[in-house]
Order: C-alpha cells, then structure tokens, then sequence
C-alpha cells in the first residue's frame, strides 16, 4: 500500500483504504509535501478501536489533489511545529480534545478552553518563571493562563479585551511594547466556544445544516455548501448543473457583500468617511440581492443537499443583473477613491506587512495569503461545482499590508461580479434538486474545500459503523489566519491594531466552533 492517497475535492473513500503509517513515516510525509509545496488543511484526531486515530489532509496544489494519511495515536508523539509552524495551532487543538501530546510543542496552551487543561504541561517558560521551568496550568483553570512575556528595560505589556467597546464578538489581544512599537502580540480566543463539533456527533440530522449555517453567520452560504458537498459526497449524489450555478452566484454574492463591507470599514478606521458611508449601504445592495434569491439576506436555506431550495426564473435573473451592475458603479465610484487619497495610501502602505515567505510558513488562506503574492486559491486549484467549468482570474498583490489586502478585495469583488454576471445570462435548464440520501455509508471519510470570502474551508467527516457521524471537523479560514495577524504587528504602532485587525477582518466564531 501506498503512504498516501490522492483525492479530488469533495470525495469520499473507504476508511479501511486510507494508509495508516507508522509515527515517523506519518511525520516525515508531512514534513516533505510542505516542503514541496503543500499544505495543511486538515489535521485532526477521530475516535478509533478505543483510542484515536489521526488523519491528516494536505492540499497539494501542483496535483490538484488532496493527500490523505493516517497513523494510530499513542499517548504522545513528536510535535511537528517545530519544523512545520502551519501545524501548531491543529496540535494544540489535538492536545487540547484527546490528551494526545505533541512533545517538543513550542507554546502548548488551550485554544478553546473545553473545560479540561492539556494532557502535558506545555514546555515554554510561563510570566515570571526561570528559563528552564515548565509551564503549569491546574486541572480546572483552564480559563486562566500565562502569557508570553517579554522583559526589560522599558518594555510594557497591553491587554486589550475579551470585552471590546464595539459591538463584535470576544477575543483577548496581549501587546508586548517597547514605548509604541509592539514586538509581540499574543491572541487568545475561545471565548465563543459552542461545543459545535461535538454537537455534529450522530448526524446529519436535521438540525445539521442550521449549525453549519451560524458556524460563521457572515458565511453562511461558505459553510453550507462545504458541508452539502460532503454529504453529496458521501451519498454519491450528483448536484444538477444549474443548482451548481445558483451556488456559485450565491457564494460570490456572499464574497462581493463582505469585501466592500470591510474596504467601508477601512475607511472608517481611518476616517475616510465618504467611501465609509457609501461601502456601507452598498454591502446591503447585495444582501439584498441574495435574499432576491431565497428571502433571506445571508443566504439562509438556499444551500440543501442535492441543491437548491430555490430557483430563479428568467426575469428575476435579468432584475438581478441589473441591479448588480448599478451596485458595482456605486461601489467603484466609493472604493476608487481610496487609491486616489494620497492620505488613505499613507495608511494602509507598509502598515501591517508580511513577507511572502513568512504567509508560506504560517500556512496563510484565501485573501491575506494572495495580498503576500501567494498565487492559491481552491476554486482553480481544487475546481469543483460551477468552477469546474467557469473560472475566476486570482487576484494577487505582492506588498503583504494593509493596502495589498484592501486592493486584492477590490480586485475579487469585480472579478466576482463578471462570474455572477455571467451566470445570470447562461444558466443552465436542469432541476436544482437531486434526491441525497440522509443515510450515508459505513465507515467513510469524505473531505471538501471551498473558497470562501475570507479563505480557504475544510469540511471532513468521519463515519461510523452505523453510517452516522463519529467525527467532524470544520475549519474556516480565521483558523489559518490568526496568526497572520498576530505577525503583521510585530514591529508596528500599537496604534494601528485596528486597521491591521479589520484588514484581515477574521472570525472569532468561526475560529471557536
């Protein structure tokens, strides 16, 4: 047998033909399609013969195939973060979940707060004690940790939340700052956890595709296509060609309505308020257009197994176009005016920047990881649904800050809009729904990737003997991507936190699950 197995996207397979390797061959897999050029998009432990069983799922570019593996926990096991940083956040998590211990985990703190403390102290120094000593947290404080600190003479530290003066979702943020210039920032969220893995456990059911739609409620149509494509996955069911379009409408509208919410949002951090107040009544123009789409705005219950839940006859397709198109004018009369501001650009150029080689590293998605010149994205490089058939050109900028993340938005949202335009004109005649079976095979594991507006998902699931679900794991893109940010701001005023925080603008809900 092979050591790995290559998948298209949204596929399912038997468990019993995914390889279980032994630990070292498990590790150096890893490690050498990373330095190839994969990437981690799933790394994760499912419950097995009374233990665990850890899966890894690469995504390989240059195959356009997804690399699966496996390999039987133990107790513990050598951390591959020292080598591979993009796999340090899914160790902790392991950790965190099953007790298994990465040894050798440079910073093993919890990342959700489960009510239970790692299996294994983590090896890094805690504030204020010696170098040398291991850090400690008791049984039941798993709420109350130690930060990374660093001293000397002059340095100070900033916290900042969980409770924010604005009304968004919790997340603490440690500074460590010399006068203004942050050296270190230290994220910790957790706050939001919902426990919503765990509750997927037994389905899908018919709460499954409720949760998979408030998983991340600015992406609702992301998540529940992901999740759809891997039920029709397992079900062999085919999705007709024209609910394949009506998706992929609806997921760019979703794009397209975030992106010109948050190039508003920029602006309003730096009080450019004409393109705030403008960005802002036009992200609603296309909420609304999604909801000409199924009545509700986010997109709620138009995305099913096996399709659609709703259809669009010819002239609504025509309202749509139109409407389209006089929002875009709109948008590029407000948005255009930011490259023209010698004000705005002295803001957003060299603030918050990050190499391409450090986005490699960390393993960035979507929006953040194209600003760095990263040329990825799943919906060419992992084609599935409408973009096996209709491509849209990446967008891609080579600066890494603030301005290169605000002008590859710009970029996708036009690109977005032709995809959509284009669409509405040729949709194909077919059903939008085939019959998906709620009963899915025993035994099974099936993963799909979709190119959300922030990034990169990864949906997979794990079935069991009885066909139910014993494992699921879903990822957004602010999973890959918190980190980005937590580097964007070494060496930057402390002051341009929320610029650089809303230029990445991630999910706080979407990362606690």
């Amino acid at each position: 047998m092979n050591d790995f197995l290559h998948l298209p996207n949204n596929a399912a397979v038997p468990l019993d033909q995914i390889p279980v390797l032994q630990l070292e061959a498990f590790r150096g897999r890893i490690l050498d399609d990373v330095r190839q050029g994969a990437r981690i998009a799933a790394l994760f432990a499912a419950p097995a013969d009374g233990g665990h069983r850890l899966f890894a799922v690469l995504a390989c570019p240059a195959r356009a195939r997804l690399s699966i593996f496996s390999e039987t926990a133990e107790h513990s096991y050598p951390a591959l973060t020292p080598a591979c940083p993009q796999a340090h956040l899914f160790e902790r998590e392991i950790s965190e979940q099953t007790g298994i211990h990465p040894a050798g985990h440079p910073w093993l703190k919890p990342v959700r707060f489960p009510g239970r403390a790692p299996a294994a102290p983590s090896n890094a120094p805690p504030r204020g004690a010696a170098a040398g000593e291991r850090a400690q947290i008791p049984p039941g404080q798993c709420g109350v940790m130690d930060f990374f600190q660093i001293t000397g003479e002059e340095i100070h530290e900033v916290a900042v939340g969980p409770v924010h003066a604005g009304i968004i979702e919790p997340g603490h943020f440690r500074f460590q700052c010399h006068g203004e210039t942050v050296r270190h920032l230290e994220i910790s969220l957790g706050y939001q956890h919902r426990g919503l893995e765990q509750a997927l456990i037994g389905g899908p059911g018919r709460r499954t595709l409720h949760y998979m739609e408030t998983l991340a409620g600015d992406t609702t149509i992301g998540h529940a296509m992901t999740y759809c494509q891997v039920q029709e996955a397992l079900a062999q069911c085919e999705v007709p060609a024209r609910a394949q379009a009506l998706r992929g409408i609806a997921l760019e509208l979703e794009r397209i309505a975030n992106h010109i919410g948050d190039l508003g949002a920029l602006a309003g951090d730096i009080g450019f308020l004409p393109t705030m107040s403008f960005c802002g009544r036009i992200r609603g123009d296309i909420l609304n257009l999604t909801a000409c789409l199924c009545g509700n705005r986010f997109g709620r219950r138009l995305v099913v197994p096996g399709g659609t839940a709703y259809d669009l006859d010819g002239q609504q397709a025509a309202l749509l176009r139109a409407r389209l198109k006089a929002a875009m004018a709109d948008a590029a009369a407000a948005v255009n005016l930011l490259w023209e501001t010698p004000s705005v650009l002295a803001r957003f150029e060299n603030t918050g920047g990050l190499t391409r080689a450090a986005a490699v590293e960390i393993g960035l998605v979507g929006v953040a990881a194209r600003a760095c010149g990263l040329d990825r994205d799943v919906r060419r490089d992992f084609p599935a649904g409408i973009y096996q058939w209709a491509q849209i050109p990446v967008a891609t900028w080579r600066t890494g800050d603030v301005f290169a993340r605000a002008f590859v938005r710009w970029l996708e949202a036009q690109r977005s809009a032709a995809f959509i335009h284009d669409l509405l004109q040729n949709l194909p005649d077919a059903t939008v729904r085939a019959p998906c079976p709620g009963q899915l095979p025993p035994a099974h594991l099936a993963v799909a990737l979709t190119e959300g507006w922030r990034g990169e998902i990864c949906h997979a699931a794990v079935t069991g003997a009885d066909g139910r679900f014993v494992c699921y794991k879903a990822l957004d893109p602010s999973f890959h991507n918190w980190f980005g940010l937590a580097q964007a701001m070494r060496g930057q005023q402390i002051s341009d936190f929320p610029l650089c925080n809303k230029s990445f603008n991630l999910s706080y809900c979407g990362h606690d699950l």
